[in-house]
């Protein structure tokens, strides 16, 4: 009989991220982080320095924080500061959850000599920015299908090393759509408009309905560097007593259980785990295809419109606020499709698995 210590040893895993994307995955990663330690598997989140950063985390995960100085020039000092926090923490695997965090934690790996998993997440046009280890580099994780396309066909060498990991979520028992029928309807996006010309027509929509007579609030939620100009085009449109703006860093679940229409104006050219959250908490979704769009299914998940015409965003948002009840149905169809293809406990069992692997 093999020995007490000749069993597998569990592997420590470091999860590398981005301000960006600990902000927008704020309702997936308390649960990744707690599924982790159910199993017992040490985990290291390395995130910018922050209380926002800290806030969506547990005590199941120790906070590395990088950079400690976000001025010029002190790039090579953050990276040693950082490499000695990971040589205390001891870890066997290195997460990459971005893209944006791609070239350090290759450069990690090799430092440390571990071997490290790539999350892609979006839609690449050129990949010379995203060097990838033949050596380090045991896997890269996608969202869905486009993803997987897309990394395919731009970095064929790693064909057999693309895993597709579906993120998971964790759907409400109950559907927010229209759930008290006598409450005025509240319509929602959650967008980065660093570019607000590019919603001038969702926000002309808007005013045309409350022409029409339509009641309802608008709450708009994770404004970027643009917000001046946002308030201005608010201002024109005469919509500033209807608009709610809410900074980034607010309870998304909270925002959603309050929502009955979740709008994605644009096209996204990465994933977007604030849909799949509107998805999960029973909000009907109107939306644009193009870009990442896996999670739309015209008429099933999502009413579809095209984004580039008023008149086409117009009638699906009238459809949708005058058949309430069959907007209520569809927004029950869009959460059973994250309740069987988004299982917050099969993403955790993959990843643990995918980490085993790359241990060794």
């Amino acid at each position: 009989m093999a020995p007490d210590h000749a069993k597998e040893k569990l592997p420590r895993v470091a999860l590398i991220a981005s301000e960006r994307m600990v902000y927008e995955y704020s309702t997936l990663l308390p649960h990744l982080l707690k599924g982790l330690a159910e199993e017992t598997i040490p985990v290291g989140l390395v995130c910018p320095p922050k209380r926002d950063c800290d806030s969506v985390v547990t005590t199941a995960a120790e906070i590395i924080g990088h950079p400690i100085f976000n001025i010029p020039l002190m790039g090579p000092v953050n990276t040693w500061l950082l490499t000695e926090r990971l040589i205390r923490f001891k870890p066997t695997v290195l997460h990459c959850l971005c893209e944006s965090q791609a070239q350090i934690t290759r450069r990690l790996a090799h430092r440390l000599d571990i071997p490290y998993v790539l999350t892609v997440n979006s839609l690449q046009k050129r990949w010379s920015s995203l060097a990838i280890s033949q050596t380090y580099c045991t896997k890269i994780i996608v969202p869905t299908p486009t993803v997987a396309e897309n990394v395919n066909r731009m970095q064929s060498r790693f064909a057999d090393r693309i895993e597709q990991i579906n993120v998971g979520a964790v759907p409400m028992d109950t559907v927010t759509c229209f759930s008290e029928p006598s409450k005025t309807a509240t319509l929602m996006t959650a967008h980065r408009f660093d570019h607000v010309d590019e919603y001038e027509n969702l926000f002309s929509v808007i005013r045309h309905l409350l022409l029409d007579g339509y009641e309802f609030m608008m709450v708009v939620v994770g404004i970027g560097r643009d917000d001046s100009s946002l308030w201005r085009l608010l201002t024109a449109l005469g919509l500033l007593h209807i608009v709610t703006l809410v900074p980034g860093g607010m309870p998304w679940r909270s925002l959603l259980a309050a929502g009955d229409i979740f709008i994605r104006p644009r096209p996204r050219y990465d994933f977007d785990p604030q849909l799949l959250e509107a998805m999960s908490a029973g909000a009907a979704v109107a939306a644009c295809k193009g870009g990442v769009d896996d999670l739309i299914i015209e008429d099933q998940t999502a009413a579809v419109f095209n984004p580039d015409d008023e008149t086409s965003i117009l009638r699906t948002l009238r459809r949708l606020l005058d058949r309430r009840e069959l907007t209520r149905q569809m927004a029950e169809t869009a959460q059973n499709y994250v309740r069987h293809n988004h299982s917050m406990s099969k993403m955790i069992s993959s990843m643990i698995q995918v980490y085993r692997t790359a241990h060794g």
